[in-house]
């Protein structure tokens, strides 16, 4: 397998599928802490405990769980600026009765306490809103309440937003075909899609994102973004712009739904290329800077500074769960409509669930997919941004609801935490929905 020198093995790994073939953790979560472990403690650090990105183990469990918290201290990034009006209150209420709270994890028999869960998923810190209060809040591991940590594949879901703001203000036209648009993806894979079928990533793609394959467009993928020099001899892409000039179509866009990073970056492009604006720019001047964020949040980026728009955000715990009530009201923050209620029902409503169904989520019947958000169309309406490594913003608008986990789990794919993760936001759901009707 080829070594990785890229920001692209940290954050471009899909959101369902193995990015590469790990085996079980041998570690619980108490054994991987790395404060524990003593991953870069010391000045300097002994070599045993230290981490380079150069590295090619540098996001491999157990440095993995030292490393969703420090992605800044190890490669280039561009700021989002929280802007200076101060944070936002997020008044307490906390439930300790949350941790008793029990499910069926799925496809088990056997009942699990959300305390249970905590450790089994790996968290690395947890917050839940309900009714805009904050009714529980834990950390371990690497985070604390001011740590910046990775949000992984969430990024896209950011992108998403972004994007459908601009489709709801007649700024970006949904049924334009790209190419018309960004005339240097013409003749890409890209170029006959429409900006809708990229937001739903339905588009048709000759472009594999499995690393177990050696010769998958994914690693040609990640050396383009990778801001370290290239070897010697390479001809290849040198950056996200450039890389996704050179994606070949293969089928018909619009027919079935595939995950696949590239999509988001062809977004954030999208974006880049109407408002004259990067990604990291337009977060923090149309939301980040709005809605009473206490830290700047950042983006990892390639070699010329395009923001990773598929997977490189990073931001605390508690200003991911302000995004997530915003989304919860209807892009409502502090009394002002700071994103257009059209672009949160667009987001709502998702894609097909027949076309979501051919990627063969097996843990996910009935979802789908849209505006790079993730809809359950359960009775709840929940539906959520989720990345590897079980990164997830919940959000359930029937319980009045956020719930907001970052994580450092040994297994990238979700279906690994979706189990223990998906019945445990629902039940918890349920629960401060019962407390309600007691009162």
């Amino acid at each position: 397998m080829k070594k990785l020198f890229a920001p692209a093995l940290a954050v471009v790994l899909t959101a369902g599928t193995a990015a590469m073939a790990q085996a079980p953790a041998p570690l619980s979560a108490q054994a991987s802490n790395p404060q524990g472990m003593g991953w870069m403690q010391g000045f300097p650090p002994p070599a045993s405990k230290t981490i380079r990105f150069t590295d090619p183990d540098y996001f491999v469990f157990p440095k993995l769980r030292w490393t969703v918290c420090n992605f800044r201290e190890l490669m280039p990034s561009v700021g989002v600026n929280n802007g200076t009006k101060g944070a936002s209150k997020l008044p307490a209420a906390l439930n300790a009765s949350l941790d008793q709270v029990s499910f069926t994890p799925l496809g088990s028999d056997k009942k699990m306490s959300w305390n249970d869960a905590f450790d089994v998923n790996y968290t690395d810190g947890v917050i839940v809103l309900h009714h805009g209060r904050v009714v529980y809040e834990r950390y371990a591991g690497c985070l604390g309440p001011d740590t910046l940590h990775g949000a992984m594949s969430v990024t896209k879901s950011l992108t998403g937003l972004l994007g459908e703001v601009l489709v709801a203000e007649g700024k970006l036209d949904e049924k334009a075909q790209v190419g018309s648009l960004i005339p240097e993806l013409k003749d890409s894979a890209f170029g006959d899609a429409t900006v809708r079928q990229v937001m739903d990533m339905t588009t048709a793609l000759d472009y594999s994102e499995d690393y177990a394959n050696p010769k998958a467009e994914v690693w040609v993928y990640a050396e383009a973004g990778s801001p370290l020099p290239k070897p010697a001899g390479y001809t290849g892409p040198r950056s996200y712009f450039e890389f996704l000039q050179t994606v070949k179509k293969k089928g018909t866009h619009g027919e079935a739904f595939g995950y696949k990073t590239v999509n988001a970056d062809t977004l954030g492009w999208l974006i880049a290329r109407t408002t004259g604006k990067s990604v990291a720019q337009q977060l923090s001047e149309r939301i980040w800077s709005r809605i009473g964020t206490e830290r700047e949040a950042f983006y990892t980026v390639d070699s010329i500074g395009t923001p990773f728009a598929g997977g490189g955000f990073n931001a605390t715990l508690r200003d991911t769960a302000r995004l997530g009530q915003l989304m919860l009201n209807n892009g409502m923050s502090g009394g002002q409509q700071i994103v257009p209620r059209a672009a949160i029902a667009n987001i709502r409503k998702g894609g097909k669930p027949e076309t979501f169904a051919k990627a063969g989520y097996k843990l996910l019947p009935g979802w789908s997919y849209g505006s790079m958000w993730w809809i359950s169309n359960d009775d709840h309406g929940a539906y959520a941004a989720r990345g590897v490594y079980g990164q997830t913003i919940w959000i359930d608008p029937k319980a009045d609801m956020v719930i907001v986990r970052f994580a450092s789990n040994p297994v990238a794919a979700n279906a690994a935490s979706d189990p223990t993760s998906l019945p445990a936001y629902r039940a918890v759901a349920d629960h401060l929905m019962a407390n309600d009707r007691r009162r």
